[in-house]
Formats: C-alpha cells, sequence, structure tokens
C-alpha cells in the first residue's frame, strides 16, 4: 500500500526516475546514497519543530480559555450596591431591614499576583465593550488551526523521506552528477576539469551520526571563506549530504581527479574542439628545377655584363 501511494506521488510530482550516469567509462561508475542516519537527523528536526508547533497552539488554546473566563466574570460582575443616606424620622440602623449585596461569581485568577487596581479598572472597561461574537471566532480559528495542524503531519513527513530517497550521488573517471530534491529537482554534473577543491564538513550531531558532507567546488566558485560561512553557490558547489563514506568518496574523488590531470584529458566540449575536422590550404606549387636554373644563369650573366662595365 505504501510502494503504491509512492509511486502514485512520484508520478503526480512527475519526479524522473533514478539519473543517467555522467560522462566517464561505463566500468567507472560509482553510486552513493545519502546514508539511513542523515534521515534520522532529518527526521529528529521533523518532530522537534512539530513538537514546538503543538506547544504553541496547547499555549494559544490555554490562554484564550483564560482570557475569556476573566472576560465572562467582568461582564456579569454586579455593580457595587449604593449606599442610600438615612431619611430624617426612620428606623435606627439596628431596626432597619439590612440589605445583602447580591452574590457574584468567583473571579478567575489571572496572574499569581493579582491586577492592581489601575489595571483592574482599564480590564473591566475592555471587557465589557467586548464583542460577544469575538471568542465563539477566535475560537473557530483555533479548531480550524488544530485540523490543520493534523492534516499536515502525514503530508510533511512523506515529503521528508521521498526528499531522502530522491538523494543520488554518482562518480565516474572523469566528471560526477548529483541530484536532490522532490519539489524542486535539482541536478548538477561537474568536470573533473574544473574541479578546484574536494573538502568535507561534519557538525556535532554528524560526528555522532557518523555521517558526513563532502563538498566539491568547481572553477568560479569564489572564495572558501564564504563557502566556510555556509554562502554555497549552487553553481559551483557539489554537496554529498549525509554521506556514511565521506572520506573514501573524498579520495575516490582526488584519486580520478589526480589520473585524470595526469592523463592530459581537458573537457569533452574542449576536446570535440580539439578533433574536429580543420580545413588546411595547401601551399603554393613550387617552381620547377629548370626554372630556377634559367633565373640562376641569368642572373650570372647580368653581374658579368656589370662587372666589366666597371673595369673600363
Amino acid at each position: 500500500m505504501l510502494e503504491l501511494l509512492r509511486a502514485r506521488l512520484l508520478s503526480l510530482l512527475r519526479v524522473p526516475p533514478e539519473p543517467a550516469a555522467p560522462w566517464g567509462a561505463p566500468g567507472s561508475i560509482r553510486v552513493f546514497r545519502a546514508a539511513r542516519n542523515f534521515y534520522r537527523l532529518r527526521l529528529f528536526r521533523w518532530i522537534v519543530g512539530q513538537a514546538a508547533t503543538a506547544t504553541g497552539i496547547v499555549f494559544s488554546l490555554w490562554f484564550l480559555s483564560d482570557l475569556k473566563a476573566g472576560v465572562d466574570y467582568y461582564k456579569n460582575e454586579a455593580p457595587p450596591p449604593a449606599v442610600q443616606p438615612a431619611a430624617p424620622g426612620a428606623a435606627s440602623p439596628a431596626t432597619s431591614q439590612v440589605i445583602t449585596p447580591r452574590p457574584t461569581p468567583r473571579r478567575p485568577q489571572l496572574s499569581p499576583s493579582g491586577l492592581p487596581r489601575e489595571l483592574d479598572q482599564q480590564a473591566r472597561q475592555l471587557a465589557r465593550h467586548t464583542p460577544r461574537w469575538l471568542f465563539p471566532a477566535i475560537g473557530l480559528f483555533e479548531f480550524g488551526s488544530v485540523l490543520l495542524y493534523l492534516a499536515q503531519l502525514p503530508i510533511t513527513y512523506g515529503v521528508l523521506r521521498l526528499d531522502f530517497e530522491q538523494r543520488w550521488y554518482i562518480v565516474t573517471d572523469r566528471s560526477l552528477r548529483i541530484r536532490s530534491g522532490l519539489m524542486s529537482v535539482q541536478e548538477s554534473t561537474m568536470s573533473f576539469a574544473n574541479v578546484q577543491q574536494v573538502t568535507l564538513t561534519q557538525g556535532p550531531l554528524q560526528r555522532l551520526l557518523g555521517i558526513a558532507d563532502v563538498r566539491v567546488r568547481s572553477a568560479g566558485g569564489g572564495s572558501g571563506d564564504a563557502h566556510e560561512k555556509g554562502q554555497d553557490d549552487s553553481m559551483h558547489v557539489g554537496v554529498f549530504h549525509g554521506v556514511d563514506n565521506a572520506l573514501a568518496i573524498r579520495d575516490l574523488i582526488l584519486e580520478r581527479l589526480r589520473s585524470f590531470r595526469a592523463a592530459g584529458l581537458g573537457d569533452p566540449d574542449d576536446r570535440r574542439e580539439v578533433t574536429s575536422p580543420v580545413v588546411s590550404v595547401p601551399p603554393p606549387a613550387a617552381s620547377s628545377s629548370e626554372e630556377v636554373l634559367a633565373a640562376a644563369a641569368l642572373l650570372l650573366a647580368e653581374a658579368r655584363a656589370l662587372r666589366q662595365t666597371c673595369e673600363r
């Protein structure tokens, strides 16, 4: 069932199948994938983010419930009884009827320390001017937020899993190819003729899980300081994210890079330019030997005549 849903989702998103190998000898193709711990690391970050969102929703529900109770208290609170002065000739207070105020509902505790008198008066005025439809509307919005949160859980988890499965790293003896992404597929190919630097980076959590990132920078990728700060240029930097054999991948790329340069092989486009047919212009035909001898004899005769003229 899960495989069927996975196949239909990939077909719906039009995700291409396994990428073709880049330029190079067929026997030199090496395919690498992201490690399982890389998926676990991203899953842990997803769980932390979802838990933080759920905590925020619960806190907002509690806050609105307590706020509504406070507003209801101020709305239903009876005004204090007015004290009437005693009329002349009236009965003494001992014989007069004692007026007891109507009991009021218990006021909810809005804060541990209570409210100051000035703030309490402002809260009473604000509560009496609050429309009755406000809290039902907020409650409806909160209910929709909870439903939306529950609905996105399987979707975001599925995207996380498929994004992990769609990471491909292919290395040949001439170039390398990296493909990643689900919603937006990114595929980059680098020839060893342009590769300038191969580095390995590993954070604390990656070190704990035994994974690392291999970064390959080609010509035009900028200074190394920018890459150390995380400002990578996707056009000139290829990253093998979350691999558990980072040292082997780095050594493989460096070894094939040395072999590539030792063999004197250039970029395939440059190679095609060199091997393209060249139309040569034939040199002009050389003079025959008889014409050369005749010209030499004529030149010798003129030299003798000039010598005789000078002697006279």
